[in-house]
């Protein structure tokens, strides 16, 4: 499998489509190396932008998919475009699937109090077999901290998915991982919200359109704020293209 990289505003993405992102992440699955995997959005490369030690995390990660359609538009502009997005929700759902009726454990850590409980629930109802052996909310101290890493060391969980919102997911999977008996962690935002049914995903039509973005926005409007990164991403990427030709 070809493993191509794209620049684009200094942040290196994979240029692999959902598919190939799944076989990819089953075979660290399968693995004795740690890996990290990023689902990176226009949002986080802004941040990356304006913090160099966040940059060099994002860029130190096994796999970092393009997680929004602004960074698929943003790779055309370049003239170095990317296969699709990779949504990283499809992605988690992706894996669940190949790996239901094996081996394989998966733990859920973030969220808010109770999320990430139900998101569980609700996934081993719809991936028959799926076997998610721990769970932790996104709200702890210092001292929590090292509960958590202690039962997810004891619990061994082939999958660490962690949704604690970027930059700081990111970061805690950079500084924790050595640490950790895990083989692969996923910084995966706010998905164990659309898991747990806290929050619906859009309808598949706006999926395709690439409009997800434009659903939440007008089923949450208080990402306004956020949602405005887009537009200053997009200019960025034509700010600086004449550097990718």
């Amino acid at each position: 499998m070809k493993n191509n990289k794209i620049n684009i505003l200094g942040v290196h993405f994979d240029a692999v489509t959902t598919n190939e992102a799944t076989k990819k992440t089953l075979g660290f699955l399968n693995d004795d190396k740690k890996r990290m995997i990023f689902t990176a959005n226009p949002e986080i490369v802004m941040e990356a932008t304006k913090n160099r030690d966040f940059l060099h995390i994002i860029n130190k990660g096994d796999l970092t998919v393009a997680d929004g359609i602004g960074v698929v538009i943003g790779a055309k502009i370049i003239k170095h475009p990317l296969p699709e997005r990779v949504a990283g929700y499809d992605l988690v759902q992706n894996i669940f699937e190949n790996i239901k009726n094996t081996n394989k454990t998966a733990y859920f850590f973030g969220a808010s109090p109770g999320v990430a409980k139900k998101a569980a629930k609700k996934m081993m109802s719809l991936h028959k077999g799926l076997k998610i052996i721990g769970i932790h909310d996104g709200y702890f101290d210092q001292e929590e901290e090292k509960k958590i890493r202690f039962e997810i060391n004891q619990l061994k969980p082939d999958l660490l998915l962690i949704g604690l919102g970027a930059p700081r997911q990111e970061k805690w999977i950079f500084e924790n991982i050595e640490m950790l008996d895990v083989k692969v962690c996923i910084g995966i935002g706010g998905s164990f919200d659309v898991m747990s049914g806290e929050v619906k995903r859009a309808p598949k039509i706006f999926i395709k359109l690439g409009l997800e973005w434009f659903y939440r926005l007008i089923t949450q409007p208080t990402r306004f704020k956020r949602m405005m990164k887009l537009p200053i991403f997009l200019l960025e990427v034509v700010k600086h293209r004449k550097e990718y030709i």
